[in-house]
């Protein structure tokens, strides 16, 4: 059946889950998944989830299988993206390809909000090797701006 999930301060009727509930390398950032869990989406063949990032806050520094998509709806900050770093903020919209090394940091003084379209069916998140650590470090543009 068709249904409205109604927002209210970046707020929806569905559960509010922690990021992730083991590991480390990401701080102060909750999950919500908005379309393709609850009853009668089944047949999606995505997820749409809002991911909510505090200040000083930062997403996992991983990379997987799966592209996805992301819009930021709240907030700024900055993603990285392989071997750069770029600012983010209001509307932009990021496609994150296949085994791209990724993280959002949030930046300014209030949340960074993100819609991300993911696959239903999907790999799980790889955490960066030790080489791929060396490479970060070696990148002076990177160096000291990533989170392990």
């Amino acid at each position: 059946m068709s249904k409205i999930i109604r927002a209210d301060k970046y707020r929806w009727d569905v559960p509010l889950r922690e990021y992730k509930t083991e590991g480390t390398g990401f701080r102060d950032i909750t999950r919500q998944t908005l379309m393709g869990e609850g009853a009668g989406e089944e047949r999606l063949n995505f997820l749409t989830r809002y991911f909510e990032v505090q200040p000083g806050g930062y997403s996992s520094l991983e990379h997987h299988e799966h592209p996805h998509s992301v819009v930021i709806i709240r907030g700024e900050g900055e993603v990285i993206l392989d071997d750069r770093i770029e600012p983010i903020g209001l509307h932009d919209c990021i496609y994150i390809s296949s085994h791209c090394l990724h993280q959002f940091h949030a930046t300014g003084n209030e949340p960074l909000g993100f819609l991300c379209v993911v696959d239903r069916q999907r790999d799980r998140p790889q955490l960066p090797t030790e080489e791929e650590i060396r490479q970060l470090d070696a990148n002076e543009v990177l160096r000291g701006r990533y989170r392990v």
